[in-house]
């Protein structure tokens, strides 16, 4: 598969994810939706796998990074989608963008990589205070949209360092088998987390429920992940990390096109604000390539 289409891949299916997330857990509660998700998202990810014959590669490597994803997967999305009970889906797109510069901070932290340039720390500096703005509004309608918000940014961090973690070990897993691992130990302790705190089906589960749990759970699970650590294993965390400076405002049209959520200033404001950390933050990651063709051209 070439790079760019599955780079495109994920763009369209991360601007989707939000709104579909809302809706799978709008009647038959939050905790049955990311469940049910994971759960079918597993079974196809391991029917793929054998049907394609692919080994599930068990050296100590890869079963390491199958524990970071499937802790990833399961810590991430249970933030998430409990969050999605309080906030507009768009939002979650928004805040996601804080990704790449999470990212940065985090692989300085942990790898003292010399990742953050003046640019680079300046564009931090926009995301925060896009983030300051959201969670003001947040704050503003009322006490749990604010609990939403640090939801989905306890999510970004788990999902940054995750990322940063299975990059820097390396382990020779193809993107699917690292999907499938990932998946089937998440599956397994959301699986045990709603028998614990629910262990019910539903009564009440809608055919709009029904629809976005099945696309989550094979087109956002196991395609999305697929195509993600495809393009992560080529490209890298902070080169995928620019698909967040994509999705946001699709994810917030989607939102208002499709579930009447409104757009107030100052989520365009905040989204605008993050946007622009995000531009310094590349921006400052071409000049090296810039100065290095000048210099070849000068000589």
């Amino acid at each position: 598969m070439s790079v760019p289409a599955a780079y495109l891949g994920v763009i369209l299916i991360w601007a989707t994810t939000p709104l579909a997330i809302q809706w799978s857990a709008t009647g038959p509660g939050f905790l049955f939706g990311v469940t049910a998700r994971m759960c079918l998202g597993a079974v196809v990810a391991l029917a793929l796998l054998r049907l394609l014959r692919q080994p599930l590669p068990h050296d100590r490597r890869s079963i390491i990074s199958y524990a970071i994803a499937g802790m990833s997967i399961y810590s991430a999305m249970l933030a998430v989608y409990w969050s999605s009970q309080f906030i507009p889906s768009g939002w979650i797109s928004v805040l996601f963008g804080l990704n790449p510069l999470v990212t940065a901070v985090l692989a300085a932290m942990r790898f003292r990589e010399n990742t953050l340039g003046p640019l680079r720390l300046l564009g931090v500096l926009m995301g925060l205070a896009g983030l300051g703005i959201i969670f003001g509004e947040g704050a503003d309608l009322d006490g749990m949209a604010a609990w939403g918000v640090f939801g989905v940014l306890f999510a970004v961090f788990a999902h940054a360092g995750a990322a940063l973690e299975i990059r820097h070990i390396q382990a020779p897993v193809p993107a699917l088998a690292m999907t499938t691992g990932g998946l089937l130990l998440a599956s397994t302790l959301l699986l045990g987390t709603w028998a614990i705190a629910e262990g019910t089906w539903p009564q009440d589960l809608p055919a709009r429920a029904i629809g976005s749990i099945a696309y989550l759970g094979v087109v956002g699970s196991v395609l999305g992940f697929s195509l993600y650590y495809y393009v992560l294993k080529k490209l890298g965390a902070a080169r995928i990390a620019l698909i967040t400076l994509i999705t946001p405002v699709g994810a917030l049209m989607l939102g208002k096109v499709f579930n009447d959520e409104a757009i107030s200033a100052q989520t365009a404001w905040g989204t605008a604000a993050i946007l622009v950390g995000l531009g310094l933050y590349f921006l400052e990651d071409r000049q090296p390539r810039r100065n290095a063709t000048l210099a070849v051209e000068r000589e």
